[in-house]
């Protein structure tokens, strides 16, 4: 019994195919955004990019955190896990570098435009909450 409990815990977890943040926690009104600082329309912007880069590309896997190779059916092989590490460290990196860029450049932008682009991004992720609704039977 404890050689097999001990074999249990040397399992390794099964990798998510969406990971990170994957959620907002308020959409927004243009009127409410007018009345924000440009620092905290610089945070929401940011934060809306890294809920899109964790969701956008694994649509056609999942909209939803939680959602690994093995509940999908998806054997996981070496290679069909490394491909998936290798896509997680990929999104991390982009996500990281873009935001680098954010950071230094976006602070230039006019806030009209970043507002804008807020809500464009807030209507893409609501958007996520039909797409079952595009899916053929």
């Amino acid at each position: 019994m404890t050689l097999s409990i001990g074999f249990a815990q040397n399992k390794k977890k099964s990798l998510k195919l969406i990971d990170g943040k994957v959620s907002i926690s308020k959409y927004h009104t243009l009127d409410e955004l007018r009345n924000f600082s440009k620092g905290d329309l610089l945070t929401l912007y940011i934060q809306r990019i890294e809920v899109i880069v964790n969701i956008l590309p694994n649509i056609a896997f999942a909209t939803k955190p939680n959602v690994t190779m093995a509940s999908l059916g998806i054997p996981e092989t070496k290679e069909n896990i490394k491909a998936l590490e290798a896509n997680l460290q990929a999104s991390t990196e982009y996500f990281d570098s873009t935001v680098e860029f954010q950071k230094s450049i976006l602070p230039y932008s006019d806030s009209r435009d970043l507002i804008a682009a807020i809500l464009f991004y807030e209507e893409t992720l609501k958007s996520l909450h039909t797409y079952n609704d595009f899916k053929a039977e």
